[in-house]
């Protein structure tokens, strides 16, 4: 019996290793056509609106919403309520600390993350680059703190909505993919199956 046990969760491995090392061409091509896409069309703005080395509209938060969005598109942090919800609760909470606290980045940067963190929780819109855009309200450049409430909308919100819009059309040109993902409703499924048993 034991050794049936050990054959069973060999075999389950093995499995387990072949389908997370199989390289998917197609997912990957999709991947990449929508994040460079995505990113490439806040980057076009960018150089419109601002010269020189500040970034204004391409924070680094988006690049890690990229690789949820367009890489990881069945994940519930890649979903649009997550995204947007997200990216919208860490800017204001970001901005709000940094108002309070302008002066004491020792206290302002693990403020801002932390209450990022607990209200994207207590909304369910938890999406973690959410909190690098919430640190970047207090710890970016001149330019970027001297926006105030408008970092909110633009870069952030204004931002958001072009990653979401390219993820819309990119991840829906196959059928293979499908976004958003129906990931909650197989997930409470699952969940039901498993108290069942």
């Amino acid at each position: 019996m034991p050794t049936e046990k050990i054959r069973r969760s060999y075999r389950k491995t093995r499995y387990i290793l072949y389908k997370e090392t199989l390289i998917d061409y197609k997912e990957h091509f999709w991947s990449f056509l929508g994040s460079f896409v995505g990113i490439g069309i806040l980057a076009y703005v960018q150089s419109i609106h601002f010269s020189g080395p500040d970034a204004v509209y391409l924070i680094g938060s988006f690049g890690a919403s990229s690789v949820l969005v367009y890489g990881i598109i069945q994940s519930p942090f890649s979903q649009p309520r997550n995204l947007v919800g997200g990216h919208v609760i860490s800017a204001l909470v970001g901005v709000t600390v940094h108002k309070l606290v302008p002066d004491i980045m020792w206290i302002a940067a693990p403020l801002a993350v932390s209450i990022a963190i607990i209200l994207m929780q207590i909304t369910k819109t938890l999406h973690p680059p959410g909190g690098a855009t919430a640190l970047i309200a207090v710890i970016g450049t001149e330019k970027v703190k001297a926006l105030g409430y408008m970092y909110v909308l633009s870069p952030v919100f204004t931002g958001v909505l072009i990653l979401l819009l390219t993820a819309l059309v990119f991840n829906n040109m196959t059928p293979s993919r499908s976004y958003p993902s129906n990931y909650h409703k197989h997930y409470h499924k699952i969940r039901k199956r498993l108290a069942r048993k």
